[in-house]
């Protein structure tokens, strides 16, 4: 099993850790942004993460992964690959989270929603009512990064590869606006004008 400190290394080699000025999608400000999709364009390395993830749920039987949109859907068919089990996803649709595609929840199912990282917690909120509507029997929530060093209360067990207490400001409270700095939206590493 990979530790914190390989998985760190992992995701520094990757590239995947930045420093900036970011505009999160949570709509927060933070000097620090993991881009996901530098660790998510390697299929091995997703591999082992994957794998490194099933071992935190080992002792529960998976029946159904749920992943959100847009990571959440890679690290998902992951998962459920080295669970043996089925792999569907929400996304958002008129800035709420949805379950489309003819994608369908058991009641009863145990179902474990994967998310790449974790700042807030808000679209894994929507994706929990979600999975609840559906009277699911929800095992988990699976991440590669929760920023809240472990504080998060999902009401559901969440594990993460990395654990991690990373700021994020409102953008009245963020010091990086109050110093000037470039403020960057990533995925599109465009400059939002002040």
């Amino acid at each position: 099993m990979l530790t914190e400190k390989e998985i760190l290394k992992i995701f520094e080699e990757s590239e995947a850790i930045l420093k900036g000025h970011f505009l999160l999608s949570s709509g927060r400000h933070s000097g620090t942004y993991f881009e996901k999709f530098r660790i998510l364009e390697s299929p091995d390395i997703t591999g082992k993460l994957a794998l490194a993830l099933k071992e935190k749920f080992k002792d529960e039987s998976i029946e159904l992964i749920l992943g959100l949109a847009t990571g959440g859907i890679i690290l998902g068919y992951e998962l459920a690959s080295s669970f043996g089990t089925k792999a569907i996803f929400t996304e958002r649709i008129k800035d709420k989270m949805a379950l489309r595609r003819g994608f369908r929840i058991k009641k009863g199912q145990k179902l474990l929603i994967v998310e790449d990282v974790i700042t807030t917690g808000g679209s894994v909120k929507e994706t929990i009512g979600i999975a609840e509507e559906f009277q699911a029997d929800i095992v988990g929530i699976a991440a590669l990064v929760d920023r809240s060093g472990g504080r998060m209360n999902l009401g559901y067990p969440l594990k993460a590869l990395l654990s991690l207490e990373v700021e994020s400001f409102t953008p009245p409270d963020c010091p990086l606006c109050k110093r000037n700095l470039p403020l960057i939206k990533p995925g599109s590493r465009t400059v939002i004008p002040k």
